[in-house]
């Protein structure tokens, strides 16, 4: 029972990560129906922004803040700052790639591969700028461990499960009980329609790019927390894993997007309990394959049929 609620907890913690990053994939695809496959390196830059932004608090670049805040309000001005700062890449990127490509009616095969594009420009720009040398992520939070009759929870884990449950709660209202929500899912309904009603079309996509590329924000530095070390292809893999989690729930659907991510955490984790981690990959995507073939559409797709 000890290891059971031990790979428990770390299957929430595990995620949490792909439901945050799953999010912003499934935001995205609803109002435009577009796979961001850049999403997961938006993930990666976002952890970086997070390493500097740390390191600028903490006083690492030869500038000192007159005040000497805490580690915690450190963390949390991190967190934010990160969040802003990314969604300026994730707006960047909508502006400058994927509008024109949409105000022309381009076929979405060329927008998938300027997406996929994107992707390499994020992780290759950064490997020129940066180099390819690992860096340490800044110790913000102190690490504390908890033992609760046999299981060992620490407090940055407790942190990584909340905060995925909060941004489901707020997402889920603002795509729901809003205007802009409304708008949302308008767009997605039937775009053609609803620059006639005065919705700002344009304006409903930058909103969605800014909540999207602050939830991968949000997981970059939640990530780094819990596994300190940033490398410039991180983002590439849990990214793919995130959209799988997406596509297993029903993606262009937030419920689904959480649920997907950890259902895919869980697997993944018992997996490798019980198996070689060598067959983790494997296995897990063995047993959602099955599920596809049984359900195409996911935990909460709808199949859409379209009228001619």
């Amino acid at each position: 029972m000890e290891v059971f609620l031990q790979n428990l907890l770390n299957a929430l913690q595990w995620g949490s990560f792909y439901a945050l990053i799953a999010l912003g994939y499934t935001l995205v695809y609803g109002v435009l129906l577009l796979i961001n496959f850049a999403h997961g390196d938006i993930f990666m830059v976002g952890a970086y922004i997070g390493f500097f932004v740390a390191s600028f608090f903490l006083g690492k670049y030869a500038f000192h803040l007159p005040l000497d805040l805490p580690p915690s309000v450190i963390f949390l001005l991190t967190l934010l700052l990160t969040m802003a700062l990314t969604s300026v890449v994730g707006v960047t990127l909508e502006r400058v790639a994927y509008r024109p490509l949409r105000r022309k009616g381009a076929p979405r095969l060329y927008v998938v591969i300027t997406a996929l594009m994107c992707g390499l420009l994020l992780e290759n720009g950064n490997l020129a700028l940066l180099g390819a040398s690992r860096r340490s992520f800044p110790e913000l939070l102190p690490k504390a461990v908890y033992d609760l009759g046999g299981v060992s929870v620490t407090n940055i884990k407790i942190l990584v499960i909340i905060a995925a449950l909060l941004v489901f709660v707020f997402l889920e209202t603002v795509v729901r009980k809003t205007k802009l929500g409304m708008a949302m899912r308008a767009i997605s309904y039937d775009r053609m329609a609803v620059p006639l009603m005065g919705i700002p079309v344009d304006t409903v996509i930058v909103f969605t790019f800014v909540l999207g590329s602050s939830m991968a924000a949000l997981g970059g530095v939640l990530f780094a927390t819990a596994y300190p070390v940033l490398e410039p292809y991180m983002g590439a893999l849990i990214g793919w894993k995130a959209f799988i989690a997406a596509v297993i729930g029903g993606i262009g659907e937030i419920r689904g997007a959480f649920a997907g991510g950890f259902l895919l955490g869980f697997i993944e984790i018992f997996v490798a309990a019980f198996f070689p981690s060598t067959l983790r990959d494997l296995i897990s995507f063995s047993i959602l394959l099955v599920f596809l073939s049984v359900r195409p559409t996911g935990f909460f797709g709808v199949a859409r049929a379209t009228k001619i």
